[in-house]
């Protein structure tokens, strides 16, 4: 697939109070492990941990409040037009609260799926097609993990991977916000200072024609 735009930001779109209110809310809730697509929701044994930890290291909540989506599609619907992608898509899975606090990161990854969802329920037979990254701390609150995509159609390495970053430094203000498609390469990259919370969105339609 041909894009022209591999992202589509809003700096700073966000209200400070709805930013606080959704780390208020969150930081209430319970907090689970990060994981990736292959694990599951199984106990993991240390072994497991161990491996998973070398690709993602964080700590999440799920949220699946109306308030929240309400705030945010309309700037999803927006990208999708203006960047020119239209892709077709009718909801959004739950949304993911992360916090990268010290030395906590995310190797790269794209959030799209082999196949289509299987499981029964609205979900089914749909892919992810568009990601959203919600910014909801200051880029002056934390060091460190930066948000950076690889716009190459495969796993990056790292031999090479500087000719071909990009740094998303246009959503460091608190409250912007980021769409792109699911199968695009990113990472955030290792916190040093702070702590970096962000909300983040898949939304799914059925697979391209």
């Amino acid at each position: 697939m041909n894009i022209s735009n591999y992202y589509w930001y809003f700096s700073g779109v966000l209200t400070p109070r709805f930013c606080d209110e959704v780390i208020q809310y969150a930081n209430s809730q319970k907090e689970v492990m990060a994981r990736t697509g292959g694990y599951g929701n199984k106990e993991l044994n240390k072994e497991e941990v161990k491996n998973l930890q070398r690709k993602r290291k964080s700590d999440l909540v799920w949220l699946n409040d109306t308030w929240i989506y309400r705030e945010i599609h309309p700037y999803i619907h927006e990208a999708n037009e203006k960047a020119g992608w239209n892709f077709d898509w009718d909801r959004s899975e739950s949304c993911q609260f992360t916090k990268y606090k010290l030395n906590q990161y995310y190797d790269w990854h794209c959030d799209s799926w082999d196949k289509p969802y299987e499981k029964e329920g609205p979900e089914k037979g749909k892919i992810r097609k568009l990601s959203v990254t919600c910014q909801l701390t200051d880029g002056s609150e934390y060091t460190g993990g930066e948000l950076e995509f690889d716009f190459r159609n495969y796993e990056p390495h790292t031999r090479d991977e500087h000719l071909h970053l990009r740094k998303a430094k246009e959503i460091l203000p608190k409250g912007s916000i980021i769409v792109f498609p699911s199968f695009v390469w990113h990472r955030v990259k290792p916190v040093t200072s702070g702590v970096r919370y962000s909300l983040v969105l898949w939304n799914l339609g059925y697979p391209f024609r």
